[in-house]
């Protein structure tokens, strides 16, 4: 069985200095925030912790569920998000002090989908930030960008027949808005694929680009990789 050690690597990578940038970005508009505050006489200096949910997949940042294990919130994505039918984790592979990565099969047997999780919030639970599939890779857009209608999807796969479907989900509907098929690369050899999605939701709305691949078999969701994205 071919391992694309490689390709993981820098699409691990690639993702996890996104999110690095972004909650930089959010600590040094929480910094600046509390500096304007503590320049004005008349005011107290904010203590008012910053929000870095909005960057999470699962769970929603509206919804009272937490989760105290990154496995238990690698679990509840897997099933709900990606939809896999019997979703195995395996272990838990720490980052650093908050973050890490859950190891998940859709079968005993099935390829492998690296799911990214780190505590956002003060109450230490675990939030999901991403995915990657051993056979899925996306290109473009990339997570936390901005985008608009129509959205241009590419990447690099390898799938049964070469077929993989796209979906988007605008936050706080369980049904995609925008779908696609198309074909990649097969038999174990990565190809390139593209698709092209077009969506109507609000300006700013947030939601979640999924790209899967199907078994044979029976149809259910073998690997996913998935992304945060701004829907403009």
């Amino acid at each position: 069985m071919r391992v694309y050690t490689g390709l993981m690597t820098a699409l691990r990578r690639s993702l996890l200095v996104v999110v690095v940038i972004a909650l930089i970005g959010v600590a040094l508009l929480g910094a600046n925030a509390a500096r304007r505050s503590s320049r004005a006489p008349t005011s107290a200096p904010s203590t008012t912790a910053v929000d870095a949910t909005w960057m999470a997949l699962w769970p929603s940042s509206t919804s009272a569920t937490r989760y105290t294990s990154p496995r238990s919130a690698a679990l509840a994505f897997a099933t709900h998000v990606l939809t896999m039918t019997r979703p195995v984790a395996h272990r838990f592979e720490r980052g650093d002090t908050r973050s890490g990565e859950v190891l998940l099969q859709s079968t005993a047997r099935g390829p492998v989908t690296t799911v990214l999780v780190r505590q956002l919030t003060a109450d230490n639970t675990w939030w999901v930030l991403g995915a990657l599939g051993t056979d899925l890779e996306i290109s473009e857009p990339a997570a936390l960008s901005g985008t608009s209608s129509p959205m241009a999807v590419r990447g690099q796969s390898t799938s049964f027949e070469g077929v993989i479907d796209l979906a988007l989900y605008r936050d706080g509907s369980a049904h995609a808005i925008a779908t696609a098929t198309v074909r990649g690369g097969s038999m174990g050899v990565m190809g390139p694929f593209s698709a092209s999605l077009t969506y109507v939701t609000p300006t700013g709305t947030y939601g979640n680009l999924v790209v899967f691949s199907r078994s044979a078999k029976d149809g259910s969701v073998l690997e996913a990789s998935a992304l945060r994205l701004r829907l403009t």
